[in-house]
This record gives structure tokens, C-alpha cells and sequence, in this order.
């Protein structure tokens, strides 16, 4: 069992939960925006990696496969909050952004918990994602206030209205995905 656990993928998503505290730590704490934007930007960027490895190595896990997707809530969790507190990012976008993740969140526990199996992530809702972690770097860099903050804000606010847009959209697609799935998982219980 602990050798299943113990792969390189998880390893990298665990170091990715570990670094959590150093975004807030450093735009609230240590006041270094600029800091915790790069910091903020790296954790999201890597998101891939675990994936890439846990293919290329042959250490794909039912584990892996739960652990990755909570760790990168968790870290837009973070993210998200110290930027709120801060106030770089407004809350009225971070809001919508997190109403989707609770909607669809709890549309996949319900689905779960009637007998709906675990299915791929939609390609575009990897893309939403990733969208979402580069604009609220960018964003925290934009309200820096240095030499480039006009780019960085002009960057991170394309990314992010596209990132929310594109949220929403897939989180709609998913609905009629889950109705299938758990009329499936219905239906198979009631020929046993």
C-alpha cells in the first residue's frame, strides 16, 4: 500500500501542498507582492508536472488521481484568499470564480455519493484552470505598482475574465455528463 503512495508524482503534488503557506506568508506577512505573486505563479504553473510524471513513469494511482485535483483547489484556495485579504485582486471576481467551485464541487460529491464513477476532467477544464492560476499572479504583480504592473494587470485580467468565462462553461457541460453518469449507476443497481 505505501508503495503505491510512494511515487514521484505524489511527491511532487505533496511538496506543491507543503509550499501552500508560503503565498500567504509572504503578501501578508512579509508584504513582498512580487514574492508571492512568482511563488503563487510557480505552484500553479506546475500543476502539469505530476500528471506528465505519473504518465511517463507508469505511476498513474487512484490516489494521485484524487490527491492532484484537491491540492490544486486547496492552492487557488490559498491563492485566492491572501489576494482577497490583501485586496490586489476584487472580491466580486473571486467570488464568481469560487460560487462556480463550490457549484460544480458539490454537483460531483452528490453525483459521487448516488454512485457515479470517477470520469477524466474535461480537456477545457484543464485549461480554465490553468488560465485562473497564471491571471491571479498576475494580478497580485499588476497591484505592485513596479515598472511593468500595467502589463501584468492588462495580461492578468485577459486570462481571467477568459479562465471565468471558460469555468462557467465547462461547469455547465458537466451537468449533463453527471445526470448521465448517475442514471448509468442507477440503472446497473436495479438489474442486480
Amino acid at each position: 500500500m505505501l508503495r503505491r503512495l510512494a511515487t514521484l508524482p505524489n511527491a511532487v503534488t505533496l511538496v506543491r501542498l507543503l509550499c501552500l503557506p508560503l503565498v500567504p506568508w509572504l503578501l501578508l506577512v512579509e508584504d513582498r507582492r512580487t514574492a508571492a505573486a512568482v511563488a503563487l505563479g510557480v505552484l500553479g504553473s506546475t500543476d502539469w508536472v505530476d500528471g506528465w510524471l505519473a504518465r511517463k513513469l507508469g505511476q498513474v494511482s487512484e490516489f494521485g488521481a484524487a490527491f492532484d485535483p484537491v491540492v490544486d483547489r486547496l492552492l487557488f484556495l490559498v491563492g485566492a484568499g491572501a489576494v482577497l485579504v490583501d485586496g490586489s485582486v476584487p472580491a466580486w471576481f473571486l467570488l464568481a470564480v469560487g460560487l462556480r467551485e463550490v457549484l460544480v464541487g458539490g454537483m460531483m460529491t452528490i453525483g459521487t455519493a448516488l454512485g457515479m464513477p470517477r470520469f477524466p476532467v474535461l480537456q477545457s477544464g484543464k485549461r480554465y484552470t490553468f488560465l485562473l492560476m497564471m491571471a491571479i499572479p498576475l494580478l497580485l504583480l499588476g497591484s505592485d505598482g513596479g515598472r511593468w504592473s500595467w502589463l501584468a494587470t492588462a495580461v492578468g485580467w485577459s486570462l481571467g475574465v477568459a479562465g471565468l468565462v471558460m469555468g462557467w462553461v465547462v461547469g455547465i457541460r458537466y451537468v449533463p455528463i453527471v445526470r448521465g453518469e448517475v442514471r448509468k449507476a442507477r440503472s446497473l443497481r436495479t438489474v442486480r
